[in-house]
């Protein structure tokens, strides 16, 4: 199992890299740039790149509406050039909000593209000449253009994709395609009743060329006899994800809690975070979800938690540190690993 961090991206990320670079040098294996509707993670991605040496740098992710499946291949390869090899990108369909509010596009075939995304970036790696008539034709019919190959020459020719997924079909074909699977808001003890039987769909058609499908999951984590108390940092998260990510009806992140078993709770989340009752809203998470999905408490405890994630799939555990040793958090884990 390998460790993580997603980048603090909404502060300096010039502070956040800083930061990143000695948790590098603590143990950490990967790091994660979101980018939703604030900067762009391959311009942070790349600045990481530049100030470390071994660690991966993931896009965690990328959506497969503002960026044409070739663009999303050129990101690859640009860098894992920079990189010397170590990109990861996480791609996925984002939300109808983001996609449809900020990027003007209208959210439809979310399966269709991410599989199209992920056929042709390979293709384009592997320096083919795209001749592809799809959702996105390569070339445009009745233009100017003709069939090309990427100009330059990747690092390497399988840059490992993986795919943000939550419902059952998506994730079936996350577990059939992709190189690895991001799910949001993973509690392990749970995980199984949720995504159990459309994994194995997908991991019986998946080509055994591409390996065991990686798991990357977590949540915060602090180490120490009150630690306990951090779970209580999970709830704006989790209550912006469950209240506010969508209208109702309309919350992939609300669809989950109820598949948890939190329906009544999940229904009260949205009711008062959508009343713009945020406080209220936090309250109302269960204090059950803050600690399945966390890593907070005395060190015998957290050892555990580690082997809950890691006996529900997990890969690679990806954790945010909570207190003053954010390096010697990371330092403890990794010797568990």
């Amino acid at each position: 199992m390998e460790i993580s961090t997603p980048l603090a991206y909404a502060g300096d990320p010039r502070e956040a890299a800083d930061a990143v670079a000695v948790l590098e040098r603590a143990g950490l294996d990967a790091v994660w740039v979101a980018e939703a509707y604030g900067f762009d993670s391959p311009t942070i991605m790349g600045y990481l790149a530049a100030r470390t040496e071994h660690m991966k740098i993931g896009a965690g992710i990328l959506n497969v509406y503002s960026r044409t499946p070739a663009l999303i291949a050129q990101t690859a390869a640009g860098l894992d050039a920079i990189s010397g090899g170590r990109a990861i990108m996480g791609l996925g369909a984002s939300g109808p909000q983001v996609v449809e509010g900020w990027h003007g596009k209208a959210y439809d075939k979310p399966l269709g593209r991410t599989r199209e995304a992920i056929e042709l970036t390979r293709r384009i790696l592997r320096r083919e000449v795209i001749d592809h008539h799809g959702i996105t034709d390569m070339p445009r019919p009745g233009g100017l253009g003709k069939p090309l190959k990427i100009l330059t020459k990747p690092v390497r020719a399988e840059v490992p994709l993986y795919v943000a997924s939550l419902g059952p079909a998506n994730v079936t074909m996350t577990a059939e395609i992709a190189d690895g699977w991001l799910p949001t808001l993973f509690l392990p003890e749970k995980a199984h009743e949720v995504w159990g039987k459309p994994l194995a769909e997908g991991r019986a058609r998946r080509d055994p060329a591409l390996g065991p499908l990686q798991v990357v999951a977590g949540g915060l984590l602090a180490i120490g006899d009150d630690a306990a108390a951090a779970r209580d940092l999970a709830r704006p998260q989790i209550a912006l994800y469950v209240g506010g990510m969508g209208a109702v009806g309309k919350n992939f992140y609300n669809d989950l809690a109820v598949a948890y078993g939190y329906e009544q709770e999940a229904a009260r989340i949205q009711e008062l975070y959508l009343a713009g009752r945020k406080k209220e809203a936090e309250a109302a998470v269960p204090d059950e979800f803050c600690e399945l999905m966390s890593l907070c408490g005395p060190a015998s405890y957290v050892r555990e938690r580690v082997e809950v994630f890691r006996a529900a799939g997990v890969t690679m555990l990806n954790v945010i540190p909570v207190g003053p040793d954010p390096a010697g958090l990371i330092e403890t884990v990794k010797g568990w690993l």
